[in-house]
Order: C-alpha cells, then structure tokens, then sequence
C-alpha cells in the first residue's frame, strides 16, 4: 500500500465566488486521469472536507483537460466578508485538496 497526498498525482487551481468554492483538479500524468476519476467521487469528496463544506458539491469532468472541477456550496462561511474563518477564500481549499491522502493501490 502506498499513501501520497493527492498533489503527487493532481494540480489544482481554485477560486471562490461569495459562499461557493470551486477547486479545478487535473493529473500530472494523463495516464493517471481514469485513476481520479474512480477516486475523486462526489461522496469522497464530501467526506473529506466533512462539516467545511454545508452545500452541493457537484463534480464536472474536463476529460479532453485531464482534469475535474468540483463546485462547491455553501463551503466559505458565508463568503470573505461575511465569515469568521481565518482564511475563507477559495485558494485555501484548493491547497486544502491537494492534501487529501490517496491510496494509489485503491
């Protein structure tokens, strides 16, 4: 078994609109994209950031980009001006992401 964290197979960009978070994932090597595509699910993903993210993710596929963009609601505390997280951009749950640790024997 071997665990990385997913930036050894992934890089991200990520922004935020108001309350919403969007992180763009794609693989570093395109022969690794259909082994995200398995991993990187809608409830994975939901599990991860568990109670950070109140709202909808939604996952769309860029397959010709080797890459996902996943939307997600209601995952900035309000927004940068309404919320009392330290840091509530999008940025930071783009770098938040690219933390999730993968198993690459899944």
């Amino acid at each position: 078994m071997s665990i990385v964290y997913l930036n050894t197979l992934a890089h991200g960009r990520s922004g935020d609109k108001g309350d919403t978070s969007n992180v763009c994932v794609f693989a570093r090597n395109p022969k690794d994209y259909e082994f995200l595509k398995r991993i990187l699910t809608v409830d994975r993903v939901k599990k991860y950031f568990g109670d950070m993210v109140k709202g909808e993710i939604i996952r769309y596929e860029v397959e010709t980009l080797h890459g996902f963009n996943f939307v997600m609601k209601h995952a900035l505390g309000g927004g940068a001006t309404h919320s009392l997280r330290l840091d509530s951009l999008g940025k930071s749950m783009g770098s938040a992401f690219m933390r999730m640790k993968i198993d690459t024997d899944e």
